[in-house]
C-alpha cells in the first residue's frame, strides 16, 4: 500500500518546528484527494472520512496521520499481508464481521483499560455498538457506525406505476408474489427495470438472500457451527429474487458501479444498496443533469414473516504490536480514535447510523436528510453469528449464488455445494 502524506498536517509540523508523532491509518471507502479539513460540508463516504482524518492530523497537537487508502475489494488481503510482513498500519478500519478473525489471531490491541484516559466514553455507545467491538468481554476496537441494506427509491418511476400512497410514500411489496406483481407494474408503466443491485461482483446478492432467510427465521449457520444453507428458507429467498430475472424485470449481470449508475440514470425504480450512499444519492438527485430527481429511502421491506435486513458495523482497531512495542505511537493512535469518535455526527452524514447515544438523541442527527424514512432499519438489522471464517464463507456464498443467476446452476445443486464448503470452513 502506498503511503499518502496529508499535506496540511506536515506543513503545520514544519512551521512549528516540532517533530510530529506519525500514525499510519489504513482504510477503504475510496479515495478523495481534495477532502480538506471541513468535516461538515464534504459529501460521500470517501471525502467525509478523509476530511475527518485530515482534521485530526491538523488539530491534534504533535500528531500527523498518514492515510493508506485501498479499494474495498482488496482491503482485507492487503491488511493481512501487512500483518504477515510485520508492518500493519497503526490504526485500521474493520467490519464487525471480520473482528473475530483478527481478534482470534491475537492481532488486535485490547483497548478496554485505555479508552477513558484517551477521552472515549464506551458508556455513550449504543448497546449493540459496544457488543459489536467486544470479544470475550474485552473492547478490541472503537465503533464508528451501524450500516445496513436499504431500498433506495426513484419516486417518479414508482408514481408512474401507481405505487405511491396518499402520504407520498412508496408502496412496497409484502410478499414475493407482490414483489413480482409490482415489478411488472413498473415495467409496464415505464419500460424500466423494477430492481437493480450488484449481483455480479461484490456480495450484495448474498446480503439480499440472507435478509430474506432471516425474515423466515433461518440463518446460514448456527451458533454451534452447523451450516444450514441447503434449506427451504434459502430456496424461498433465492426464488423471490430469480423470479425477477426470469421475467426480465431485473438484470443479474450488473456489478456495483453499473447498478448504481442504472439507478441514477432512471433505469431502475429500486436500488438495493446500503446506508453509505444516502448522502451521495441525495446530492446527485439535486443535480439537474442527473435523471434521478425524486429520491426516497426506505427500510428493507418484509416479504416473509418478520422484518430483517443485512447489517454490519465499521470500527477502528490498533494492532497489538503497536500497543506492546511502541507506546508513543499507541497513545497517538488513541488520540486519533478519540477524534474520530468525537466526530461521529459528521460520519453519520453519509447515511450510516450513529453508534453514540448522545448523537442518536440529538436534533442534528434527526435533521439529517431522509433519516426519518428509514428510522425502522435499526430494529430489523441482523447479521450472522460471529465467525473467524466469515470472509471465506461469504466468498463461497457469493460464488454459488452468482452461479445460480449468471450460469443457471440449479438452485439445489448450488445450495448443496455451498453447505458442504461452508461446513468445511466451520469445522477447521
Amino acid at each position: 500500500m502506498k503511503q499518502i502524506v496529508i499535506g496540511a498536517a506536515m506543513v503545520a509540523a514544519t512551521v512549528t518546528g516540532a517533530t510530529a508523532q506519525e500514525v499510519t491509518l489504513g482504510r477503504f471507502f475510496g479515495a478523495c484527494e481534495d477532502a480538506g479539513t471541513d468535516t461538515t460540508t464534504s459529501v460521500g463516504e470517501a471525502c467525509i472520512i478523509q476530511s475527518i482524518i485530515n482534521a485530526a492530523s491538523e488539530q491534534i497537537d504533535g500528531v500527523t496521520v498518514n492515510t493508506l487508502p485501498t479499494d474495498w475489494g482488496n482491503y482485507y488481503d492487503q491488511i493481512k499481508a501487512a500483518y504477515a510482513g510485520g508492518t500493519p498500519p497503526d490504526i485500521h478500519v474493520l467490519h464487525r464481521s471480520a473482528l473475530a478473525e483478527f481478534a482470534g489471531l491475537g492481532a488486535l490491541a485490547d483497548l478496554t483499560d485505555d479508552l477513558e484516559a484517551a477521552g472515549i466514553d464506551p458508556n455513550d455507545w449504543a448497546d449493540a455498538a459496544r457488543d459489536a467491538v467486544t470479544v470475550d468481554g474485552r473492547i478490541m476496537a472503537v465503533p464508528m457506525d451501524f450500516h445496513a441494506n436499504l431500498w433506495h427509491v426513484n419516486m417518479d418511476l414508482m408514481e408512474q406505476a401507481g405505487l405511491v400512497d396518499d402520504n407520498g410514500e412508496p408502496i412496497l411489496p409484502t410478499s414475493p408474489e407482490e414483489l413480482l406483481q409490482q415489478a411488472q407494474m413498473v415495467h409496464d408503466a415505464t419500460g424500466q427495470d423494477y430492481l437493480a443491485a450488484d449481483f455480479a461482483q461484490f456480495p450484495i446478492g448474498v446480503r439480499l438472500v440472507l435478509s430474506l432467510m432471516w425474515q423466515q427465521g433461518e440463518n446460514i449457520f448456527t451458533e454451534d457451527g452447523t451450516a444450514t444453507i441447503d434449506t427451504e428458507a434459502a430456496r424461498n429467498a433465492i426464488t423471490a429474487i430469480t423470479q425477477l430475472f426470469d421475467a426480465g424485470l431485473a438484470n443479474p449481470q450488473l456489478n456495483y458501479a453499473d447498478s448504481q449508475q442504472a439507478f441514477l440514470n432512471g433505469e431502475a425504480a429500486i436500488l438495493v444498496n446500503g446506508t453509505w450512499v444516502v448522502d451521495l444519492y441525495d446530492s446527485e438527485a439535486a443535480d439537474p443533469d442527473v435523471a434521478l430527481s425524486n429520491y426516497y429511502v426506505a427500510d428493507f421491506p418484509t416479504l416473509f414473516d418478520e422484518g430483517a435486513t443485512w447489517a454490519d458495523s465499521h470500527m477502528w482497531a490498533i494492532p497489538a504490536s503497536v500497543q506492546r512495542d511502541d507506546p508513543e505511537t499507541y497513545q497517538a493512535a488513541l488520540q486519533v480514535l478519540a477524534f474520530i469518535n468525537d466526530h461521529n455526527i459528521d460520519w453519520a452524514r453519509t447515511g450510516h447510523m450513529s453508534v453514540r447515544n448522545s448523537v442518536l438523541s440529538s436534533d442534528a442527527y434527526a435533521a439529517l436528510p431522509h433519516r426519518s424514512e428509514y428510522a425502522g432499519t435499526a430494529e430489523i438489522a441482523r447479521d450472522t453469528p460471529p465467525s473467524e471464517r466469515y470472509g471465506a464463507i461469504q466468498d463461497v456464498l457469493n460464488r454459488e449464488f452468482q452461479a445460480i443467476w449468471l450460469t443457471d446452476k440449479p438452485i439445489g445443486d448450488a445450495l448443496g455445494d455451498a453447505e458442504l464448503d461452508v461446513q468445511d470452513l466451520l469445522d477447521r
